[in-house]
C-alpha cells in the first residue's frame, strides 16, 4: 500500500495549552486555526510525516485583554510572526497505538526541536460524505524562553507571573487528501 496523504480538518482538530499563572493556577488557551498534511505510510509507520501550521492570531484564552497581551510583541508578536510551524523529521512507534513525532517546531521567529507523544493514528473510517478520515491526539512540553518569549513580572509575595513551562495538546482528525 503506497503512502496516503492526509489533510487535517480545521473544524474537528484542536491545539490547546496550559501554562502557569501567579504559580497558583494553570490558565488553558487555544488555537482556533491550524492546517497541515500528514503523509502516513502504513507499512512502515517510521517513515510517515507532519507539517503544521497554526495561526497564532487564533489565539483564544476567553480573555480579550490578556488574548491582545499574547498578541503583542510582549509574548508571540503575531504581526511579526502570524504562525507556528511544525515540521516532522521522525517518527517513533513505540507501542501498538502510538509513539513519539520529533520535529522542528517555529515560534516567535525561533526553531527548536520537540517532540510530541502520539497516541494513533486511529483506523480509517468512511465519514456520511464519503471520505476517509483517520484521527491522532498529541502532547508536548516546551519552554516558552527557549522561543524568546521571556516577558515576565516578579511577584509581591515571590514568584512570577508566568510559568516557563507550556504544556501542549492537540486532537487531530484527518482527511483522506
Amino acid at each position: 500500500m503506497p503512502v496516503i496523504t492526509y489533510e487535517i480538518d480545521p473544524a474537528h482538530s484542536s491545539v490547546h495549552f496550559s501554562v502557569r499563572h501567579m504559580m497558583l493556577s494553570n490558565v488553558r488557551g487555544e488555537f482556533g486555526k491550524v492546517s497541515g498534511t500528514v503523509k502516513y505510510d502504513p507499512q512502515n509507520p517510521e517513515s510517515s510525516s507532519v507539517e503544521a501550521t497554526i495561526d497564532a492570531r487564533s489565539i483564544n484564552t476567553r480573555d480579550a485583554q490578556r488574548d491582545s497581551h499574547l498578541k503583542s510583541a510582549d509574548f508571540l508578536d503575531v504581526e511579526k510572526f502570524p504562525t507556528l510551524t511544525f515540521r516532522s523529521k521522525k517518527v517513533q512507534i513505540t507501542s501498538s497505538n502510538g509513539g513519539k513525532v520529533i520535529g522542528d517546531l517555529t515560534l516567535h521567529g525561533v526553531t527548536r526541536e520537540v517532540t510530541l507523544n502520539v497516541e494513533g493514528p486511529t483506523q480509517e473510517v468512511k465519514d456520511p460524505w464519503g471520505k476517509q478520515r483517520i484521527g491522532a491526539s498529541a502532547t508536548a512540553k516546551l519552554n516558552r524562553k527557549d522561543f524568546g518569549l521571556t516577558w515576565n513580572a516578579a511577584l509581591e509575595a515571590g514568584g512570577v507571573m508566568v510559568g516557563d513551562e507550556v504544556k501542549i495538546e492537540m486532537d487531530l482528525e484527518l482527511t483522506r487528501a
